[in-house]
């Protein structure tokens, strides 16, 4: 069969002035708005000189035409190619992240060009681009099935034949052979791939708009595969990049396949050869040294004129370089990291701009052990990601089984139903903790991340038999005490074994990161912090001090529950005192600690606030034990518990409630926090403790709370004889609070927002169960986001803005914050800074995420 040729090329049509279809050249118009990121950047290369075969650009209006049937002139795009040119077709979206439809190469190969090939190429290597033609346009074009092809095992031309023969028996028409119809239908159905449900749906789990356009580049063919024999140089293709996608230190890395075409020489097994010397095999430094020189050197300018890493997919053609396309480098977050950073040091990009490169959530995955991206996940079930982080353990389902694998030396994961005030030296002793309830702001999620231990709570899906120590997976698998399992608090998964584990890494990179973001935020991150480990922690993640120290935590060790326990057993206030005469040294002691760690920064000291039912066992092995330990008779403690209990006790005798019905409790704290102070202040700076009112909802509460701590004060004065200076504020998690703002104020120095219990009282939804729905809410639009996990700016977030221009109204200086769950969350520290917050508090390991994104937010402001 002869290739029949045009009499007459010069009266071709040719494209004309219309931007959505254009040949790339250095001032077409275009824009990754327009024509998609991998457009944009090609004609960036054709501006560099760069050897970039011919290519025509379509917009996206063009190919949203295309998906609705209205095509363009197919001999205008072929015009722009010399005649005997065989294109390819590679997506152009506006985020490389959002994906596309895969490329199809050797459009233009048909019969009469694998006769001409036959010549100049050999018989194999036409064979070869023509049957990858045949087989890529039946399954992405003509959409057959990839297993009408998988009985050909013969090569060269009959591999060709039988690749023909087996289209034509399913399409029940022969191969197309005019490059202007093949065309065409490559770009239709890559137009209506882009606008299908499924992909819309996948683009947009990856954070695209749902009318997120789609850009196609035609381009002309560097075929990477030619004749061996014929002496005319190296041949084939590869990609190559500057550094290594896992790390960000630089390194010459890739692959190059001869004979190849695209990325082949990914999948190219042990023919693919290394890009630079390397001992495990050949290189491409070694078989073709002078292009591999021009390619690093290509890579280099691009590096620098793109400002960016780039991955450069490039074609040898008899020895000939041409650069295909040029993508930004695969990276891991702490690979991010450390391009941003090592782009701004060598002068490329602005420090802001490195800033703003990195994604502040990203920063967890430096912080915490993560699993390896290409690790095989064998899912058991999800949950709510409640705290990040992976961790390997054995099944245990009691805090004291965890404190026993822990003195045994062998990591666990503790398996609750939910957890309490009594599992916390059992989620210190575990790895990980996995719940059947929770949320967002559930105790396992709040204790897990202020621990920095990975959590995945409300997994209700899957079945938690504590007392039969069994858990089942969704499929059905069961699982019992001992047996191995992970979770990954980021993903929010529970699989089965010991994956691959990648370990925490916080490099120079890292921290220079952060001193570059801590020179432009506005705004101070505090850290929520009740040990003196989550003090030394908060401390070195460069917390601006503490913003909630949660002081009931520290009566969870063992000697100070019974003393606990007997001061909810006193029947009278004189009784009461005698057992908080015990408590208070040891409350001392850890004031003292806290102060010491935090030397020169603030600590704001929360008063006790739980309800009291919290320390006192709930099953009848535990009410033995407590009877034993007081020496009571069980039915007194029985009563006692029943005494206490609750129809809801996050609304019942809690917080500033106790404080005032038993107000020896916060006389106690009180003098602790006063005589540490003293003590902390003999050693360094003076210390100046902030202390906080829990859940108020009065101004007369805060009145008679005042009128006490201040009593205790001037008593220590007068102990001591020595001064002393302290602030005092309210804790505003009721709605209420939040409304008579101007009043309370007027008694406080500060009014810290505690948005997990505000969330909840202004939802009416429990911050413990909601994770059992809100999950289909979101899905279901009810809510654009869980409120526990990211700050409702119109119900809550008016709220704040409603509390803090009332608080100011009073008092112009008052201190105004956040010290619930949500300060460490991006979108909400926007709305906190926008109202003029001093700081925002959060977990200690997302300290690190919240001056990222303080920074960012500061930087926008200013562009």
């Amino acid at each position: 069969m002869l290739r029949c040729k045009r009499s007459q090329p010069d009266l071709r049509p040719v494209l004309t002035d219309n931007p959505d279809i254009t040949p790339i050249t250095p001032t077409a118009p275009m824009s990754p708005d327009t024509h998609g990121g991998r457009a944009k950047c090609l004609q960036r290369l054709v501006r560099m000189e760069l050897p970039v075969p011919k290519t025509v650009a379509l917009s996206f209006d063009a190919v949203h035409d295309i998906a609705s049937g209205q095509m363009p002139d197919m001999a205008a795009i072929l015009a722009e190619f010399p005649e005997d040119a065989l294109l390819c077709v590679r997506p152009s979206s506006q985020d490389p992240d959002w994906g596309g439809p895969g490329a199809i190469l050797n459009i233009g190969m048909n019969d009469a060009r694998y006769v001409a090939m036959c010549d100049t190429l050999g018989r194999d290597a036409a064979a070869a681009i023509y049957t990858r033609f045949v087989e890529a346009y039946a399954i992405h074009v003509a959409r057959l099935d990839p297993d009408i092809f998988d009985e050909i095992s013969s090569e060269g031309a009959q591999a060709l034949s039988e690749a023909l023969r087996a289209y034509e028996d399913e399409a029940e028409e022969p191969f197309p052979q005019e490059p202007s119809v093949q065309l065409a239908q490559v770009l239709r159905s890559m137009a209506r791939a882009w606008e299908g449900t499924t992909a819309r749906l996948l683009r947009q789990a990856k954070g695209a708009p749902a009318d997120a356009g789609l850009g196609l580049v035609v381009q002309e063919m560097a075929l990477g595969i030619g004749n061996p024999d014929a002496g005319n140089g190296e041949t084939g293709s590869g990609v190559l990049q500057l550094v290594n996608t896992q790390t960000g230190l630089p390194q010459i890395t890739g692959r190059y396949l001869s004979q190849s075409q695209g990325r082949d020489a990914l999948t190219g097994g042990a023919e693919a050869l290394y890009i630079e010397k390397d001992p495990r095999g050949p290189s491409l430094e070694e078989v073709a040294p002078e292009a591999f020189a021009l390619i690093v050197d290509y890579a280099r300018q691009m590096r620098r004129k793109l400002r960016a890493e780039m991955q450069i997919e490039f074609t040898i053609q008899g020895g000939q370089v041409y650069i295909l396309d040029g993508v930004r480098v695969p990276r891991s977050n702490r690979a991010a990291v450390r391009i941003a950073v090592a782009l701004a040091n060598d002068g490329i990009i602005p420090r802001e701009e490195a800033l703003m490169r990195v994604e502040p959530r990203a920063l967890s995955e430096l912080l915490h052990r993560q699993i390896d991206p290409d690790a095989i996940r064998d899912a058991l079930g999800r949950g709510i990601a409640a705290s990040p982080g992976a961790a390997t353990g054995r099944i245990v389902f009691s805090a004291t089984a965890a404190q026993a694998s822990a003195a045994r030396d062998e990591p666990c994961i503790l398996v609750r139903r939910e957890t309490s005030p009594e599992d916390i030296r059992g989620m210190q002793a575990a790895v990980g903790v996995l719940t059947e309830r929770g949320g967002m702001t559930s105790h396992a999620a709040v204790i897990g991340r202020g621990m920095g231990i990975p959590c995945v709570v409300g997994a209700a899906r899957m079945g938690f038999h504590i007392r039969k120590k069994k858990l089942v997976a969704e499929d059905g698998r069961e699982f019992s005490e001992g047996d191995l399992i992970t979770i990954d608090g980021a993903a929010g998964q529970v699989l089965e074994g010991s994956p691959p584990m990648l370990e925490a890494a916080l490099d120079e990179a890292f921290t220079t990161l952060m001193q570059w973001a801590d020179a432009v935020r506005d705004i101070d991150i505090r850290a929520n912090a009740d040990t003196p480990q989550d003090a030394n922690t908060a401390r070195n993640f460069k917390a601006d001090g503490i913003g909630l120290c949660r002081t009931e935590h520290m009566f969870f060790e063992t000697d100070r529950m019974i003393v606990m326990r007997e001061m909810i057993f006193a029947n009278t206030a004189e009784d009461r005192r005698a057992a908080l005469e015990l408590l208070l040294p040891m409350q001392r002691a850890d004031f003292i600690e806290l102060f010491r760690i935090m030397q020169g920064l603030p600590v704001c000291i929360r008063l006790f606030d739980p309800p009291l039912h919290e320390f006192l066992p709930s099953d009848k092995a535990g009410m033995r034990a407590l009877a034993e330990a007081l020496d009571r008779p069980v039915s007194d403690v029985e009563r006692r518990v029943e005494s206490l209990g609750e129809y809801n006790p996050m609304l019942g005798m809690r917080g500033v409630r106790l404080g005032i019905t038993m107000p020896e409790i916060y006389d106690m704290q009180a003098r602790a926090i006063f005589e540490a102070t003293i003590a902390a202040s003999e050693e360094g700076d003076p210390v100046v403790p902030e202390i906080m009112i829990p859940l108020v909802s009065a101004k007369r509460e805060v009145e008679i709370v005042k009128t006490r701590v201040d009593a205790v004060a001037a008593a220590v004065r007068n102990e001591t004889g020595r001064d002393f200076d302290y602030r005092l504020g309210v804790m505003v998690e009721t709605p209420r609070a939040a409304l008579r703002a101007e009043e309370i104020a007027q008694h406080t120095d500060f009014l810290s927002f505690g948005t997990n219990d505000l969330t909840q009282m202004t939802y009416g939804l429990s911050r413990d169960d909601a994770g059992r729905f809100m999950s289909e809410y979101v899905q279901q639009e009810v809510f654009a986001e869980d409120p526990f996990h990211v700050l409702d700016p119109d119900g809550v977030g008016e709220l704040l803005k409603i509390g803090a221009e009332r608080g100011r109204l009073a008092k112009p200086d008052v201190v105004l914050s956040i010290c619930g769950e949500h300060g460490g969350n991006p979108e909400s520290i926007a709305i906190c800074r926008d109202i003029g917050f001093t700081y925002v508090s959060c977990s200690p390991f997302r300290v690190p995420v919240a001056r990222l994104a303080a920074a960012q937010l500061a930087i926008r402001d200013k562009i």
